[in-house]
């Protein structure tokens, strides 16, 4: 243990200390017996903090731990909490670091769980943020999400809330973590999930000036990854997001090569969530790093591919901003380096494929993508076809490789794009999220006008109409008088009507006279042809 504790304070590993360790380890087997519950904790602690420090994970060392391991049940009883949260702490570190997890360490961690749930309220805030980061760190690495992993992490959320004010900046990390790793796989949002992730989002704001790098990354990554399975983005959440982000600069010079990669693609997820001369100010802080001679995995470049696409995506799509030709260098390199590791995964072959048709590159990638059409899909080209008889509509239509596009009217160069809530950040139909303004950028880029339209306008037939209308008009067909819409000047000063109010109009016709004209500003950088028109609510 000291050994253990002077290394993760920056004590050298000289080859003395290695000897040492390699001389101890063999007795740590030999007197399995003679250990105590708080020597068996201590112990195991001490192998994950060196594994953690640059350990090798010997035969020795295995047999250590194994010995260990078989003596966990028939001591339970007599783990104090601290010892508890140490080794599930230490089983968690060693699995993450590469270690099997062995029928051993699956039967301790079975043995500790209940014990989480029995001492609940004895737990300490660093004991809380431990255990919670433990039991991600299990469960992302395959443990199953047994009844009794669902009540120790039910049993440990209340306590976040209760000790919200005495989380250090590394506590606050872990635990934001720990919870969007738990619903990345798969666990229910409970209120007192959500309860704990609010209580905790506070935290951050409060203590913005004490993260580090690397807390930063995990914190940006936490909460793009809860917004990415459905987290509403609360008030507590945008105000996280607006005080790290300025900090990415400052500690440009910190980042690690999967900082950058997470930092990178949280960023870019979050979307219309982060103002653009934000998301734009911190991709300019972060992408010179990747030339820095750093060490990327192949899982990293893609996450920055894509990250770097969707910034230029949200450059090209606004009106007012301007090219940024280093992010597109960027962008070739990236691919580049993607291309080299010869990915098998379909992932990062799509990413390869969107970089490779967005700089007008040849790509030796071919993607086959499953079909998958929504009800409101199908009735809306129902619905389109009977009022455009001899209109000629394509569905989930795949161009160049690129991912397919809901409704394609091949005549008119048009791409229709039903939009359901897993487009937006949170669902809000609002806020779009970076891999849907990246679709449409692409599209517009290959010679199409992209026509958005919310499933939640589309609910019925008379919600449809206005939208049918709004596309007669664009392919040149003059619409019905009632509930259409005119376009005075063109593309620049695009108009729309929702369906609420062509239904309004329908059944109140005084309303009529006092329709409201919406307008939404549209990108003029592009022709005609390739301008965006986006029938979402504003």
């Amino acid at each position: 243990w000291a050994m253990a504790k002077l290394v993760d304070n920056g004590q050298e590993r000289t080859p003395e200390l290695k000897e040492t360790v390699a001389a101890l380890l063999p007795r740590v087997n030999a007197q399995k017996d003679q250990f105590n519950a708080l020597a068996i904790a201590n112990l195991l602690w001490a192998m994950a903090k060196l594994v953690d420090n640059g350990q090798e994970p010997t035969p020795e060392l295995k047999r250590a731990l194994a010995a260990l391991l078989s003596h966990v049940n028939a001591q339970k009883a007599h783990f104090k909490p601290q010892g508890i949260a140490n080794l599930l702490w230490a089983m968690a570190k060693l699995v993450d670091k590469g270690l099997e997890r062995t029928p051993g360490l699956n039967e301790a961690v079975a043995v500790l769980l209940p014990q989480v749930n029995a001492q609940k309220d004895q737990f300490i805030p660093q004991h809380i943020a431990n255990l919670l980061w433990a039991m991600a760190k299990l469960v992302d690495k395959g443990l199953k999400k047994t009844p009794e992993l669902k009540d120790a992490v039910a049993a440990l959320l209340p306590h976040v809330n209760a000790q919200k004010d005495q989380f250090i900046p590394q506590h606050i990390t872990n635990l934001l973590w720990a919870m969007a790793k738990l619903v990345d796989n798969r666990y229910e949002q409970t209120p007192e999930l959500n309860e704990a992730m609010t209580a905790l989002l506070t935290c951050v704001n409060g203590q913005k000036d004490q993260f580090n790098a690397l807390a930063i990354a995990n914190l940006l990554w936490a909460m793009a990854k809860l917004v990415d399975n459905g987290q509403e983005p609360t008030p507590g959440l945008n105000e996280a997001v607006v005080a790290l982000l300025p900090l990415v600069n400052s500690q440009k010079d910190q980042f690690n090569a999967q900082s950058i990669a997470n930092l990178l693609w949280a960023t870019a997820k979050l979307g219309e969530l982060v103002e653009l001369n934000v998301a734009t100010s911190a991709f300019e802080s972060l992408v010179y790093r990747i030339r820095k001679n750093l060490q990327f995995s192949q899982e990293e470049i893609s996450m920055s591919l894509w990250g770097v696409m969707v910034c230029c995506a949200r450059l090209a799509l606004d009106s007012n901003a301007n090219k940024n030709n280093v992010l597109e260098k960027h962008m070739d390199d990236l691919l580049t380096r993607l291309e080299n590791t010869s990915p098998d995964n379909e992932e990062d072959q799509s990413i390869m494929i969107m970089a490779a048709s967005w700089l007008g590159r040849a790509c030796p990638v071919v993607r086959h993508y499953q079909k998958a059409i929504s009800k409101t899909q199908a009735d809306f080209r129902d619905q389109l076809q009977l009022c455009i008889p001899s209109l000629r509509i394509e569905e989930e239509k795949s161009m160049n490789s690129l991912p397919p596009v809901d409704l394609l009217l091949p005549d008119h160069n048009m791409v229709i794009e039903v939009q359901g809530p897993s487009h937006y950040v949170g669902g809000d139909f609002n806020t779009r999220k970076g891999s849907t303004l990246l679709k449409i950028a692409l599209l517009q880029k290959s010679g199409f006008e992209v026509i958005e339209i919310p499933v939640n306008r589309l609910l019925n037939k008379d919600l449809m109409k206005p939208y049918i209308d709004q596309i007669k008009t664009r392919i040149g067909i003059p619409p019905q008088e009632h509930g259409s819409v005119s376009f005075n000047k063109g593309w620049a000063d695009a108009a729309y009507v929702t369906g609420e109010e062509h239904l309004e109009e329908q059944t109140n016709p005084a309303k009529k006279k006092k329709k409201r004209r919406r307008k939404q500003t549209v990108s003029n950088r592009l022709p005609p042809i390739m301008t965006q028109v986006n029938f979402s609510a504003q």
